[in-house]
Order: C-alpha cells, then sequence, then structure tokens
C-alpha cells in the first residue's frame, strides 16, 4: 500500500455524516502515515450517523471559515444524507471544496458526499458513481454517472456506499500518494 508521510488530509463533515464513511477512510489514512484534520461548519463536535440512527460524536479540529486550503494536500468528503445536505448550503464550504480542484489537488467523496461535488460545479465533463439517489442531480450537472464499485477520474475518488469502502480508501490511497493531479480541474 502507498504510504502518505507527510500528506496533510482534511475531512469535510459536520452534523449526519455517516460514521463508517468518515472512520474507515480515516484510519486508511492515517495508517498509511497522514496527518488529518476534521473540517466543518460548526465548532466542537459533530454527531455522526448510523444510517438513521445517532452513533459517536467526534471533535472538529477547524472551523472551514479557519481552514487554509493551502494546508491540505487532498479532501474526503463522506456521505450521510444530512452531511452533505447541510454543507452544500455553507458557502464557504462549498469554496473549500472547488479550491481543491483548482489547485489540482485530489479528491475523494463517497455515497452522498458527490452533493457536495455538484454544488462546488465541479464534475461537468467528469466521470463519477454516487449514491444512486444522487444520478439524476449529477448528470444534470454535467457529470457522466457510471454504476460502480469505486471510480477514479483524474485525482477524483468516488464510491456508493459504506460496502465499497474498502476499495474506496485502497484508490484514495494510491490517488493521494500520487499527489497533484494536472488534469485535475474545476
Amino acid at each position: 500500500m502507498a504510504r502518505l508521510t507527510g500528506t496533510r488530509v482534511a475531512f469535510l463533515a459536520t452534523d449526519g455524516v455517516e460514521e463508517v464513511e468518515y472512520a474507515q477512510p480515516r484510519a486508511a489514512v492515517e495508517e498509511a502515515g497522514a496527518g488529518v484534520e476534521l473540517v466543518s461548519i460548526k465548532q466542537g463536535s459533530i454527531q455522526a450517523m448510523n444510517h438513521m440512527d445517532k452513533s459517536s460524536t467526534y471533535p472538529v479540529d477547524r472551523l472551514v471559515t479557519d481552514a487554509d486550503p493551502g494546508a491540505y494536500d487532498a479532501l474526503v468528503i463522506p456521505g450521510g444524507v444530512a452531511n452533505p445536505d447541510f454543507l452544500r448550503t455553507d458557502p464557504n464550504a462549498v469554496r473549500f471544496v472547488r479550491s481543491f480542484f483548482d489547485a489540482h489537488k485530489p479528491v475523494a467523496a463517497i455515497c452522498h458526499g458527490p452533493w457536495m461535488l455538484v454544488e462546488a460545479d465541479v464534475v461537468r465533463g467528469r466521470t463519477v458513481t454516487s449514491w444512486p439517489s444522487l444520478r439524476t442531480d449529477l448528470t444534470n450537472a454535467g457529470a457522466n454517472w457510471v454504476d460502480e464499485v469505486v471510480h477514479v477520474d483524474n485525482g477524483l475518488v468516488t464510491s456508493r456506499k459504506p460496502d465499497d469502502l474498502p476499495a474506496f480508501c485502497q484508490k484514495l490511497i494510491e490517488e493521494f500518494a500520487e499527489g497533484r493531479h494536472a488534469r485535475q480541474r474545476a
């Protein structure tokens, strides 16, 4: 497996994040040697969910308004129905996501996480996957939607659901280890 020593990864999440889609990728990148920060639109801690039931809470490391995208090498956007829906209404969170594409940095989004990609207007002309209910939103935003366990498009890693986490984690680590992708575009 690729090593991420010296790599800084931001996880963008808020209340309603699907716990397994936050915890497993975070553990994978930390195990690969990356430094991780939980960036959020709220202070304190966020409430994770196990489907529709409350689960653990996680401490927020940095508010998105205080987070410098230039300080991170990669971004992960976990799913959960509520998480990206709350995030996409915050202009600072949307700018934060878009800045990774502008800088050609790798980004990974799973399940409902690609809603943030729609809001940041970064999927036009790209091939992505997601939870099936996002298909129309993604295609209306100009993406080519595919039903695959994991799909990589020039530094953008997407997956459909928690069952896809092993493949998602493996691919995001590979893409993060490669660093910037010249063809990554906004």
